[in-house]
């Protein structure tokens, strides 16, 4: 029997709860399939944080790397400083490993509630690709003092090193602030290529471009040009849509795009609008995926006003699993998933739904129904 070694870092709030549930269903797929999953555990978060003062060690950071994949549940504490863990964990792991796209798949399932109908009666099936190592989440600003800055360019990233210095001043001392986006033609053309291939696997002829180009010509007529020159290349349509018309469209016709690749901020707004739109955060999975070590994460967040509560919907976390798992090359046990999920969805009495879709299902109860279907 072969075996994944996988790396669990169950987090805070309703993490080690989703988690608990994902991973019971992804070992009986491995088993049905044929392979074992040996996980490694790993117990950063807020608890170990304010106990040890350690957010994550680059030793911890090393043995990862040595597994196939890591499934990440939550982090977030209202007792630790907003960014503290964020930055220390989900963005270190994210720029260290090069995890250069975002995954955000959108998907509408039987009996989820959806609040608005998408006009061809198929259902919604979006793939959100993001760009996400660079554009104005890279990390690079600064307030003034006395109406002038002085800003360290030097960043590090797994395509290149950036070096230099932004001066800056304010006539008459004015006080603000400057927050830089960045946009390299490697990093554009392998997200854009990742798309491209996404788009091809699905059976697609093109994908869409969220862009801005007509207010931000410099950063976005850059990132037009090199992804129109990588579809090509891809042999790929392109169509490139303004992010704000690309919102406006999406609430009339949510079903509108199939693969939308997008710059680090824009794909972050859109993929929230479409989770939202597939009938919100217990069923929007969530990956980062790179040429090393890649993270499978649920979008929902920590919710730690309903931790420990077992009123959190596992299903994000699942299908996050199911990622996982396809990502891993075991596209059937993937697949089982899915179906499990889908046919409990279907078939389950309504009170065995879970609260966040009108039932009293529980997050225990949900998983145990999922995996007995599986």
């Amino acid at each position: 029997m072969r075996e994944y070694v996988l790396s669990r870092l169950a987090g805070d709030g309703i993490g080690p709860e989703v988690v608990g549930e994902a991973s019971k269903v992804m070992e009986a797929a491995g088993q049905q399939a044929g392979f074992a999953i040996r996980w490694v555990d790993y117990p950063f978060g807020a608890e170990h944080y304010l106990r040890t003062g350690e957010v994550l060690p680059e030793g911890a950071v090393r043995e990862m790397g040595e597994t196939d994949a890591l499934l990440l549940g939550a982090v977030g504490d209202p007792r630790v400083k907003p960014g503290i863990l964020e930055r220390g964990i989900l963005l270190h792991l994210r720029f260290h490993f090069d995890q250069y796209v975002n995954l955000r798949p959108a998907k509408s399932y039987p009996r989820v509630p959806l609040p608005i109908q998408p006009k061809s009666g198929k259902g919604l099936d979006t793939l959100v690709v993001r760009e996400n190592t660079e554009d104005f989440y890279i990390g690079i600003g600064g307030r003034t003092e006395r109406g002038k800055t002085s800003v360290d360019l030097a960043t590090e990233r797994g395509l290149f090193t950036l070096t230099g210095r932004l001066e800056g001043a304010f006539s008459g001392a004015t006080e603000g602030a400057f927050q830089l986006g960045v946009a390299s033609e490697p990093a554009v053309r392998r997200v854009v290529a990742y798309g491209c291939r996404a788009a091809k696997a699905r059976g697609e002829e093109g994908i869409a471009v969220a862009s801005k180009a007509n207010a931000l010509p410099q950063m976005y007529g850059f990132w037009e040009e090199v992804a129109r020159d990588e579809a090509n290349r891809q042999g790929i349509k392109m169509s490139v849509v303004n992010v704000d018309a690309m919102c406006y469209h999406l609430v009339r016709t949510p079903d509108l795009y199939g693969v939308i690749v997008a710059p680090n901020m824009f794909g972050d707004i859109v993929s929230d609008l479409l989770a939202g739109l597939a009938g919100g955060l217990g069923v929007a999975a969530g990956a980062d995926i790179g040429d090393g070590l890649s993270m499978f994460e649920p979008i929902h967040g920590s919710a730690p006003d309903i931790a420990g509560t077992g009123s959190a919907n596992p299903i994000a976390t699942i299908l996050t699993g199911a990622l996982l798992l396809n990502h891993i090359g075991e596209q059937g046990a993937a697949t089982a998933v899915e179906r499990a999920v889908t046919e409990f969805l279907e078939q389950a009495a309504p009170k065995a739904l879970p609260r966040e879709f009108g039932g009293d299902g529980t997050t225990t109860a949900v998983g145990e129904a999922i995996l007995k279907r599986l």
